[in-house]
């Protein structure tokens, strides 16, 4: 079998920000009619806000500094028009959040929808390597992580640095002296949070890999929990999983803790800066250089203008989350697919089922091989069996039958063409196949069966469900056919589920057969009754059975008995028992 879980590579190498953000932006493209609406309604949102310390400004000038001397009309007029544009802005920002949400959740539509496209062509080879919580992590996770900030934290940053640069024109159309006082605390702030973002960005990337393989570990040991039961390994798994539980902590921790201060010490900064204010134009004030209106305005116009570098600086913990996860995304994206077909590969139309294997050498490992120098020939409607120890090869010999992986060395032909040489879909669709492991989806029964078969009749099914022995089990249903099974089918039993596989595979009009160990969950009678009903059904099909209990392929053509990657033993059941060699002790081993 292949490797199940390859290690990781190092968690905190530099990532490319630039091009994550530039995959990003050409989702956002993709709708850029509702990105310039965005644009529009954030600046006019913005500045309209803008106007209103302005407006305070020339209110509390209107109210004077002398006792009777307020200028009433010109108070309510400019508090009116305060009302007014902020009325106006918060209608526009109301509208802007609404536009958003519809953009992001068209872009995570979409990001969704290619993932899944993305797992449907990459190679076995990718799900063999990686634990399957982490893959579902890309499509939950991740995308929501991308989903928020897209709707939330980009919104966010438009909007403070159109309140940025107005604000500061309107400060210097006020007093440019008093601007000076940002000359040294903008900077401090800027360098500050470099100096966050290069520590946080990488912590952020741990949390998001430490939480797939959490979620990776839950996955597993939720379908195996009857096993943990059976071996009374309850406390052994909790451990296992407080360790992995305190690692995703400890990573979230980090990530928050960090990201956290980045926020209340560009704050302190920014308030640094009101402070310089009071002080500078109060003395500008008393030389008669500014207003106390002005000043107002220049106060109001500075938190304005602080404010958000310190909203800025608290979403960049959420912005590197954000990276984080989209880099996850890309880099499932960007995984290989399996090799596209020959140019001039063919489409099997009339296959006969002649299968021959010529000095296959094959590892899933470039320094480990696994089959050396094999050869093997499966005439057509001929019934080959394959037993031999666990991690023989068995398995591998029917991943290579079904091109999931190639041969390093050798050659594989199908009817004297060499199986590169025909379309994968051709070649795949020409076997039907059953695993150890079912697979059933939510679905009705029928549906379930006719899985493979497009136009498949009710007629075509029930006679596949009763060759495989399953139609009276059916029908006893309340709903028969139509029963609902619920998700792979935990509603019905093991045995059941594989009766079900099999007449499903019955039901396909394939010239060729494979068999894993397709009868090891059910009784020795209904094996026996299926054995009959496939011997019948397997009638001019090549069939390619691998077993572990002998007495289900006496009847086979040919016996390969693979050892280490090598066939060792072939013949008949009779003439490999004659022989008295390794067939013969594992045959006696299971009847001695």
């Amino acid at each position: 079998m292949p490797p199940r879980f390859m290690p990781r590579g190092p968690i905190e190498k530099p990532r490319d920000r630039r091009k994550v953000l530039l995959r990003l932006w050409s989702y956002i493209y993709a709708h850029k009619w509702m990105a310039f609406a965005a644009v529009l309604l954030t600046i006019g949102s913005n500045l309209l806000a803008l106007l209103g310390p302005y407006l305070s400004g020339r209110a509390i000038d209107a109210i004077g500094l002398t006792k009777g001397g307020v200028d009433f009309p010109s108070v309510f007029f400019y508090c009116g028009l305060m009302v007014v544009f902020y009325a106006a802005s918060s209608a526009l920002s109301y509208i802007l959040s609404i536009l958003m949400i519809r953009l992001s959740q068209r872009i995570v539509f979409q990001m969704r929808q290619q993932v899944f496209d993305r797992l449907t062509l990459l190679p076995v080879r990718y799900f063999d390597q990686h634990q399957t919580g982490d893959i579902v992590s890309h499509l939950s996770y991740d995308i929501d992580t991308v989903n928020a900030s897209l709707s939330n934290d980009l919104l966010q940053i438009a909007a403070s640095a159109i309140t940025v640069v107005g604000s500061l024109a309107m400060m210097i159309a006020i007093s440019p002296m008093l601007v000076l006082v940002f000359a040294v605390t903008i900077p401090l702030s800027v360098l500050f949070t470099r100096y966050m973002i290069k520590k946080v960005r990488p912590l952020f990337h741990k949390r998001s890999v430490m939480l797939g393989e959490l979620n990776g570990f839950v996955e597993e040991i939720i379908s195996g929990q009857k096993t943990t039961k059976a071996y009374h390994q309850e406390a052994t798994q909790t451990a296992r999983f407080d360790k992995k539980n305190q690692a995703a902590v400890d990573a979230y921790y980090n990530a928050d803790y960090y990201g956290a201060m980045t926020g209340p010490s560009v704050n302190f900064i920014n308030n640094l800066s009101l402070a310089f204010i009071s002080v500078f134009g109060a003395l500008l004030f008393l030389l008669g250089r500014i207003s106390i209106g002005d000043l107002s305005s220049f106060v109001l116009y500075s938190r304005r203008f602080s404010g958000p570098i310190n909203e800025m600086a608290n979403i960049v913990s959420e912005l590197q989350s954000a990276c984080a996860a989209a880099e996850r995304v890309f880099d499932l994206m960007d995984q290989p697919t399996e090799p596209e077909d020959a140019l001039d590969a063919a489409e099997l139309s009339h296959v006969e089922g002649d299968v021959r294997m010529e000095h296959i050498s094959f590892g899933y490992e470039p320094d480990k091989t696994i089959i050396h120098n094999l050869d093997l020939h499966a005439a057509p409607g001929q019934l080959t069996a394959i037993v031999g120890p666990t991690g023989a090869g068995k398995t591998t010999l029917i991943n290579l039958l079904m091109r999931f992986y190639d041969p390093d060395q050798g050659c594989i032909t199908l009817d004297s063409q060499d199986i590169r040489s025909i379309t994968r879909r051709s070649l795949r669709r020409s076997y039907a196949m059953v695993l150890q492991d079912t697979w059933l989806f939510t679905g009705t029964i029928y549906e379930n069966l006719a899985y493979g078969k497009q136009g498949a009749t009710r007629a075509d099914v029930e006679a596949a469900a009763k060759a495989a022995r399953i139609h009276r089990y059916i029908m006893s249903l309340p709903e028969g056919y139509d029963t609902i099974l619920d998700e792979n089918g935990v509603n019905i039993s093991q045995g059941q589920k594989q009766l079900l596989t099999i007449a499903r595979a019955m039901l396909l009009d394939a010239k060729m057969l494979i068999l894993d160990e397709a009868t090891s969950n059910v009784d020795t009678r209904t094996e026996q009754q299926i054995q009959a009903a496939m011997r019948t059904l397997m009638k001019n099909k090549t069939c390619f059975v691998i077993a572990h209990r002998l007495s289900t392929i006496q009847n086979a053509d040919n016996i390969l008995v693979v050892r280490d990657g090598d066939i060792v033993e072939q013949g008949t059941h009779p003439a490999l028992l004659e022989q008295g060699g390794f067939y013969a002790s594992l045959y006696n081993s299971q009847f001695s």
